[in-house]
């Protein structure tokens, strides 16, 4: 595998220049038990290749090809979270658990969008079973009465303890290494019986090898085994394909081993408990948010005028994306958050300036124009200015960078919706609004109120009658 690695390499010189490396450096370990190992690739920064590191992956992943007699092959490194798809079979019937484990590697195999599917139940280590027949029942043999004198041949059994000394010395006696080399030697070994009499343990037992079991896992209180599979793209949506998933091979999993249920594990479940508690979490905040816009603007309707702006402003969050080339995940959603507060905060500055020309005297139209005017330089510039400060962490290569590049699309871009939005869909919104007011009011009372009778910041300054 190392050998196919370095031949990933220069491929990579070769298309790109010979002075061009991919790999720095690669490391062997092996463990922590005797039949498994790795390797260990370090890849030139990311500023300096082409590639990026999900490509070089899928690219040695193919030069490696299958392995003979490997039980679990995975090139990539594991997330921070877990596996994209990680799925949790749970039952107390083993043996539809791992019929259900196979059905569902063979299906997600199937998928052209997956890479690398293994579970955590593998075969263990090849073990020998001796299973005792009726004759050794007849003689009144026990399991632990052969199995003792079994361990006591091939591990050893302490036969004495000397001092030399102030040491104690251990004497354990055993069979010689030609007669504990093979499986044969094994039945040939004779057991001792009560009364004396020896007879070779092919007599008493059937003597088979067959695979024990390497780990046994639970989640209340029941038997899971974990199937796990990586994206071969990176722009693959792994919400999309856990729904397909739930959508198409679940049920048909359901149906065949009814008594297994199954639960979505890895990034998927800690996914979850973000989502879950923002969305316990974040109602409040914009409800509080709310109430202290309408307790500035002492007007519900104007309240609601601005925080109409924040859907329209998600239209740049999606095109940032598609622009950039990203999917949206949750460091996206943080960004939202971040980017809700700013277009409030403009809408915000520009309704409370509009009542404030309101209140000096000015004429309902003069005061809509005179806002947008006056408001457009300071909201251009901050916009700008902001979107500036984030372009080096949108455009930035590195590995650090990339993590918090979907954040930062969510702001930028969502601040360039939201600025044109706040300068040139909030004034008609008002204007909107003010008409309604006057055509409600009219039709009510039967006079056709003025513009700037109906706003409230003007119905404040009225003196008490």
């Amino acid at each position: 595998m190392e050998e196919k690695v370095w031949m990933v390499d220069e491929d990579y010189r070769r298309e790109h220049g010979s002075e061009n490396e991919l790999i720095e450096a690669i490391g062997r370990s092996v463990g922590p038990n005797a039949y498994e190992g790795g390797l260990r690739v370090t890849l030139v920064e990311s500023q300096r290749r082409e590639w990026s590191s999900m490509r070089v992956a899928n690219v040695i992943r193919e030069r490696i090809g299958d392995i003979p007699a490997a039980e679990k092959l995975q090139v990539g490194g594991l997330g921070l979270w877990g596996m994209p798809v990680s799925i949790a079979l749970k039952s107390d019937n083993l043996e539809q658990l791992r019929g259900a484990k196979g059905y569902l590697e063979d299906e997600l195999k199937k998928m052209s969008e997956l890479k690398d599917v293994s579970d955590n139940d593998p075969p263990g280590l090849r073990e020998v079973r001796v299973k005792l027949n009726p004759k050794a029942q007849a003689l009144g043999l026990t399991v632990s009465d052969v199995m003792g004198q079994v361990r006591s041949g091939f591990f050893g059994y302490e036969a004495q303890r000397i001092l030399r000394g102030i040491d104690e010395v251990k004497i354990w006696v055993r069979f010689e290494e030609a007669d504990r080399s093979s499986i044969r030697k094994m039945e040939q070994m004779r057991i001792r019986l009560a009364d004396g009499r020896a007879i070779p343990l092919a007599e008493l037992a059937e003597v088979s090898i067959r695979r024990g079991v390497s780990s046994v896992n639970h989640i209340d209180a029941q038997r899971v085994v974990k199937v796990e599979a990586d994206i071969a793209n990176s722009n693959e949506s792994v919400p999309d394909l856990l729904e397909r998933i739930d959508a198409d091979i679940l049920p048909g999993l359901m149906e065949l081993y009814p008594d297994v249920r199954y639960d979505f594990e890895g990034q998927s479940r800690e996914s979850g408990k973000t989502t879950g508690s923002m969305k316990s979490v974040f109602p409040v905040l914009f409800g509080m948010m709310f109430l202290l816009v309408v307790f500035s603007f002492r007007s519900f309707l104007q309240a609601v005028t601005v925080f109409v702006m924040i859907p329209f402003s998600l239209v740049g969050v999606v095109w940032g994306h598609f622009v950039q080339g990203y999917i949206l995940s949750i460091l996206s959603l943080f960004g939202v958050v971040a980017l809700i507060g700013i277009v409030i905060n403009d809408s915000l500055v520009f309704v409370n300036t509009f009542n404030g020309k309101l209140r000096d005297g000015m004429p309902f139209r003069e005061a809509v124009f005179e806002v947008g005017i006056n408001r457009f330089r300071p909201i251009i510039l901050t916009s700008l200015t902001t979107i500036a400060g984030l372009g080096p962490l949108i455009f930035e290569q590195s590995r650090q960078a990339q993590f918090l590049t979907p954040m930062a699309i969510s702001v930028a871009y969502g601040l360039l919706f939201g600025t044109m939005l706040t300068l040139a869909m909030l004034p008609a919104m008002l204007v909107i609004l003010n008409r309604s007011k006057v055509f409600l009011q009219g039709l009510f009372t039967g006079v056709k109120p003025s513009p700037e009778s109906v706003e409230p910041a003007v119905r404040e300054g009225r003196p008490l009658s």
